[in-house]
């Protein structure tokens, strides 16, 4: 990898990973798009650790918050806000964690095309536009029931197709069941933390098991600048969800999702 490339990369990554527009689908047709080969297993997991690393950073508070108040309802089997917020992210992980345990592979070498990622591109971003119009918008994420956990958890396995956005499954979900914007994305912010992780473990064990050179310069690189620029994003993205809304992020789905059948059908 050359250092433009590994300077795109790991911005694309950084900043739409927290956007509702897919940072796999991005990660998938940049190189398409341009060319490039393929930027390998060992640079992924290295812009996802940026990306978690960012996320981790920036709700720092609220995580250390929450594990304690976690911990706390292990020992006392009663829930404050925190620990009750704290088990809803730890239960909404699960099923994305078995639908990608179960169908990896299938994701991996079927669902990678442009034109599936076209499709889900411009479907989930109509569904994305839908929720944002008639969400009624009430709740903060303090306020997630259990069902609103099933759901959202739900919606983050279908995020598994690329092109929809695990960000956008969830933040949708999050808005068809009652969130405000900002709680829908505060708590799918929340929920890609264990998922990121668990993503990343796997890739990490599988890179382990290839054996391959690494290169650590470029790798270290690409962990910053993702870090970076998906903690600016998210600080942004928070900053302005309110006044701007959805819209912007479905224009932009639906023109990504037109070009895509205009170059590839």
């Amino acid at each position: 990898m050359d250092l433009i490339q590994i300077i795109v990369l790991a911005l694309v990554q950084g900043f739409t990973e927290f956007l509702p527009i897919s940072s796999s689908a991005h990660l998938i047709l940049v190189p398409a798009l341009t060319g490039w080969q393929d930027q390998g297993l060992a640079f992924d997991v290295a812009v996802h650790v940026g990306t978690l690393l960012a996320v981790v950073s920036y709700f720092r508070q609220e995580i250390v918050s929450m594990f304690f108040a976690w911990i706390d309802s292990l020992k006392t089997r009663s829930l404050t806000p925190d620990g009750r917020l704290a088990w809803a992210v730890l239960l909404g992980t699960i099923p994305a964690g078995l639908a990608g345990l179960l169908l990896k592979d299938y994701i991996e070498t079927e669902l990678r095309s442009p034109l599936v990622i076209a499709t889900a591109t411009i479907g989930f971003g109509l569904l994305l536009w839908w929720a944002d119009v008639k969400g009624k918008r009430q709740r903060g994420e303090y306020q997630v029931t259990w069902r609103d956990v099933l759901v959202i958890g739900i919606s983050q396995a279908l995020a598994l197709i690329p092109g929809t956005s695990r960000s956008g499954a969830t933040m949708t979900a999050g808005l068809f069941m009652g969130l405000t914007r900002e709680a829908s994305a505060r708590f799918s912010f929340l929920l890609s933390i264990p998922l990121i992780f668990l993503a990343g473990g796997f890739q990490t064990l599988e890179l382990i098991g290839a054996a391959s050179p690494v290169d650590w310069i470029s790798l270290l690189l690409g962990v910053v600048l993702s870090a970076v620029s998906a903690y600016v994003c998210i600080h942004l993205f928070l900053k302005l969800l309110e006044q701007m809304g959805m819209l912007p992020f479905v224009i932009y789905r639906m023109l990504l999702g037109i070009g895509l059948f205009v170059l590839f059908l």
